[in-house]
This record gives C-alpha cells, structure tokens and sequence, in this order.
C-alpha cells in the first residue's frame, strides 16, 4: 500500500533526513526542511483559523513555497487550490466567489490580479503575499503568517477527504474544479511508481506547472518515491535544456508544445544528454514526426502517454511512435459506444475508466459530476480503439470528431497527413467548420519552418494530400498562421483555431477575393501569413 503524500513525506524525513528532496535555484531543500516548513506553515495556517475542509487559495509561480504550501495543506487537511498564474482579475474573481477561501498566499507578481477581490469575500488579515511591502493595507507580509503559530491546535488529516481541487475546462465557460483526495493521490503514485519505471535512480527537471495536475502529480510522485528534482520557475526550451544536462537528468515530462522548442534549442546548441534513459509527452496530441525528431536529436525515446486530471495511471507509455498508449495489468478501463456496450477489438468507442486514483467528483458541480462520474467509471470523453495486446489508441476527443456527412473523421490522422505531406510543415491541426448540407467541412491550419513561403508550400501540399488521404477527408481548406494559438496548458486552442475559420470563411464571402484565397487580417490571426489554399 502507497503511503499518503503526508505520511510519505514525514517517513522520508525520518529515515533520509538529509538526502535531496528538490534544487530550487542551486539551493538544496532536503526531506528534513521540506517537512519541517510544512509543519511550520501548517501550524501557521490553523493558528489564522484554517482548519479541515477549509480552502487555502494558491498564487504562485513555481518556487518551494508552493510545494511547502500543498504539504501544508495536506499535514492541516485543508484544500488546496491552486489558481492559474495565466488568469487576470476578470477570471480568479469568479474562482474565488466559488472557493470561498479560508486564506489566500500569493506573492506579489501576481498579486494585482486579485487585489480587487471583495474584502468579504477575502479579508486583508487573510491574505499573505511573499515579496510585498509590509505597509501595504491590500494584504500581510508573508512573514506575518507565522506570529504565534507554534501554539496552534491540529488534528491529523483524514486520507478520504479533499485535499486538492485543480481547475480545468468546463462547457460553461467557468471552470470546474477537480477533487482529488490524499487517497486518490497515492494510489496515483503507486500506479505511477508500478508501471511507468520512474525509480530512486532517476533524476528529473521540473518546468511543469505546480498550479496545474501535471506539476503536482509530477512532484507528489518524485517525493514519494525519493527522485530528486529541479524545480524550474517556468518553462524556457534553452535553461530546461541546460539544467538537464548540466544534473544529468535521467527522464523527462512535458508538452508536445515543450518539445517542439527544446527539438528546435537543441539543434541550434547541442548539450549532452546521455544520462536520458526516456522522455515522455502527453496533455495534448504529439505528431510522429516530433517524436522521431526528439528521439534523434537526445538520444532517448519520447514515449506517449495518456493522463487528466481526473486521473493518472492506469495507462502507461506506448513503445512505439504514435497516439498509442498501454493498459497496465489489472486496470479498470472500457472502450464502449453510444449505448455504454463495450465495443469490438479495433471498433472505435469513448474509453471509460475506474479505479482507486480516480477523483471524488468536481467540487460544488452535482450536475458535471453525474454526467462524468457514471457508476464508477469516469467517461473520459476520449475516443480510441484498442490495438495488439494491451495497446490503446487516441483517435480523437469526442468533442473534436468531424462529422461530415455522416462520416466521423479524425482531427489528428487529418494532422498527420499534413504534417507528413511536406517537409515544410511544422505542425497542423483540424477543426470542423459547420455546414447546412454536410453537417461540418474539414477545415485545416498549418504552421511552415521559417523559410518556408506560403504562395509555394500550399498548391504541393493540397495535390500531395488527396494522394494520402480519401477524397471526403482532404481539407475543404488549409490556411498557414505564423504560430499555433495554445491554452493555459499548452495544447492547441481548438476554440480559438474555430473562430478563426468562421471569420475567414465570413470574410471570403463578403469580398471579391478569389475562392482559392482565405485573407486573414493580422488582427484576427495574430499573426497571420494571409496566405491559404482551398479545394
């Protein structure tokens, strides 16, 4: 059995007191001062009347802080809700409508975009900002928090109760907040600790959002299982490339998106990586290409893997390229169709998954929890068909299918096909444009390598693909953009990428522009290379 990530933590403290917990700007946070700040800042919060269930509303960019923070909570049996460092004031006042916090830690970067929040919402007096004035009427100084702390009463933590709500996309344009439990999260561990080869051996760097679940599954696993880290503040292709070679890191986790510019840093200024053993990449959709690339130019496979918020663990890394992930042995996980039957090998369904790693539901949302949280088993929304053996393969997010003309089409095969088609493509996704009579066209984006021209790439590219690709499948339209507009989590903001195509085709109609050509203002593409090609 997995130990809590408190308990975990208190044992490691005793038995390694002194070995590397995390590197944090070249300062070593060992076990032994991990926990004993833990237990500090917990005495800290229930002496300012935090105490179980209450929320502990987190705003900080990656830095020790936060990871003392969620370990506060987790030693207090508070929640801790982290909020996104990307969200303005207009974004985290509904949040914190929502959360009702019981104390809000900041730091004073960012603390101007929640400085506004009604004062009886969140009074000063509970609200503690690293970095800003002790002056300020707005908040307390950090240091304050901690004034008469060490009489504080607390009670040990209950393992089944919240500890963590992490934000993520909802239908209604208001996030939903995650639940998850110290219980949900060791069994997470153990299935990551179990199946995914991460071990005392290894050593790792952090870029990843701690405010997001893949920065706080990533240190909650390396911290239970003894992988020291380095902590990066945020993500820059050249320093996360310098840091890996210059601690040896063994493995490496992020975003197709990381990738792509650590691929391009890379190549421009070689570092050795030879101590890599693996990387893997997953929250969005990873073109095979970039993972041949990866895996040339640092000497290590990038595996995929597959992961929500909601849940980790129950599929491991595929060992081959592609959108091909594993299931591990004794896993909970269905393929089924419309109806809930599990379908045939090789038929396409939405994967539903269960387990003791799976959230309590999304805080305060009855009606989101029941339409996911179906007897057990978590609706992932994911559309796959299982391969060989213990194979599964993404096909799409249900959402995301094309419909054309009653025929279900696949965003990321369309992708691909682009991608694969001509050599200066450097990435492409897929939207389906609404239509009267087909129900939706296949309208398809693409970014060039930097000498690539547009006015040459397009008519190529378009002959090559109806070569690939059935004639129903092929593009209504390819527009080129300079840069692949991306969310909070880096992956490809379909949304955005959807709106910009119905003001293209609006444009287009209303202009005398020949129907080969989709003029983009730079306004509405940001930017665009106004060039595209139809068929």
């Amino acid at each position: 059995m997995t130990l809590t990530p408190n308990d975990a933590l208190i044992q490691k403290a005793q038995a390694r007191p002194q070995d590397t917990a995390f590197i944090f700007h070249d300062v070593v946070w060992t076990y032994q001062k991990l926990a004993s700040e833990a237990e500090r800042l917990a005495r800290a919060m229930a002496a300012n009347g935090v105490g179980p269930g209450d929320r502990v509303a987190i705003h900080m960019m990656n830095r020790p802080e936060f990871i003392v923070a969620y370990h506060a909570c987790f030693r207090l049996g508070a929640i801790g809700a982290p909020l996104r460092t990307a969200f303005t004031f207009a974004e985290l006042g509904p949040i914190l409508q929502r959360l009702e916090p019981a104390l809000y830690l900041g730091e004073a970067g960012l603390y101007g975009n929640v400085a506004a929040v009604d004062a009886a919402l969140l009074p000063a007096s509970q609200r503690f900002v690293l970095g800003g004035a002790a002056d300020d009427a707005g908040f307390q100084p950090w240091e304050a928090l901690f004034t008469g702390s060490q009489d504080a009463v607390m009670f040990p933590p209950v393992a089944d109760e919240p500890c963590v709500l992490i934000t993520t996309s909802g239908t209604t344009g208001q996030p939903k907040f995650v639940t998850h439990t110290q219980a949900t999260l060791a069994a997470t561990v153990g299935l990551m600790r179990d199946h995914w080869g991460i071990g005392e051996r290894d050593v790792v760097a952090v870029p990843l959002a701690l405010a997001h679940a893949s920065g706080l599954m990533s240190t909650v696993c390396f911290l239970q299982l003894g992988v020291p880290f380095i902590l990066l503040e945020g993500f820059e292709a050249g320093k996360v490339l310098d840091v890996m070679e210059r601690h040896a890191t063994t493995l490496h986790v992020g975003f197709p998106a990381h990738y792509a510019a650590m691929a391009d840093a890379q190549q421009k200024q070689r570092r050795d990586l030879g101590a890599l053993r693996y990387c893997f990449t997953g929250g969005d959709t990873c073109p095979v290409a970039l993972q041949e690339r990866v895996t040339s130019l640092f000497g290590a496979p990038l595996y995929n893997i597959w992961g929500a918020s909601e849940v980790i663990g129950q599929l491991t890394f595929g060992l081959r390229p592609g959108q091909v992930v594993r299931v591990v042995p004794g896993a909970q996980v269905r393929i089924v169709d419309d109806e809930g039957n599990d379908v045939a090998e090789g038929e396409l369904g939405e994967m539903l998954i269960a387990g003791d790693n799976l959230f309590i539901g999304y805080w305060s949302d009855d009606k989101a929890t029941a339409a996911a949280l179906r007897d057990g088993w978590y609706h992932t929304g994911d559309l796959v068909r299982r391969g060989e053996g213990d194979e599964i393969w993404f096909v799409s997010r249900k959402k995301d299918i094309i419909i054309r003309g009653g025929t279900n089409i696949s965003p990321i095969e369309i992708e691909e096909a682009i991608i694969a088609a001509h050599p200066a493509v450097e990435q492409a996704a897929v939207v389906g444009l609404p239509d009267e009579v087909l129900g939706q066209r296949v309208f398809a984006f693409a970014t060039l390598t930097g000498t690539a021209a547009g006015d040459a790439v397009m008519p190529e590219l378009v002959g090559r693909l109806s070569q690939r690709l059935a004639a129903y499948k092929v593009p209504e339209a390819i527009m080129v953009i300079e840069k692949m507009p991306r969310n909070a989590l880096s992956k490809v903001d379909r949304q955005m990428l959807l709106a910009m195509a119905m003001q293209a085709e609006r444009e287009q109609r209303s202009s005398a522009t020949p129907a080969r050509l989709l003029p983009v203002t730079q306004a509405e593409a940001k930017p665009a290379r106004r060039t595209a090609a139809s068929r």
